[in-house]
């Protein structure tokens, strides 16, 4: 049964003249290094990622996640807890933006990164490919 008081979670696109302050909005002074995990965590979780843009999304419970600029699945791989599938782009933001969080709070013991990790991992749990992303941070 669901509960009539829960309210959706909605991810919403930011716009291009506010992407500048999207990082620092979302990551404080850990801005940099938070970027620069984003694009490292995808090339090591999928082999197919070579660079390319990518969109930022806003989530109305003050998550954030990021996601690449392209139309095709890719193909992720974690050895460390065996996941293997192709996942749509939007998913495998989630799950890169997971990672990065995780790895960025442990780093830097910012209660607002754990807090932002979070708040993404519970618009994660509806989202269409909740199985997937779960089986890939896991």
């Amino acid at each position: 049964m669901t509960d009539v008081n829960t309210v959706a979670i909605v991810s919403s696109v930011v716009p291009a003249e506010r992407r500048t302050e999207f990082f620092p909005r979302y990551l404080g002074g850990h801005f940099l290094k938070g970027e620069s995990m984003i694009y490292d965590w995808a090339r090591r979780l999928s082999a197919e990622y070579t660079g390319g843009s990518w969109e930022f999304f806003e989530l109305s419970n003050s998550g954030f996640y990021v996601a690449p600029s392209r139309s095709n699945a890719l193909m992720v791989e974690w050895n460390l807890n065996s996941f293997s599938d192709t996942m749509q782009p939007d998913a495998f933001g989630i799950v890169v933006t997971l990672f990065t969080l995780c790895h960025l709070s442990e780093i830097t013991m910012d209660d607002s990164i754990i807090e932002r990790f979070y708040a993404l991992r519970e618009f994660a749990l509806n989202h269409v490919d909740a199985g997937k992303i779960f089986r890939a941070v896991d």
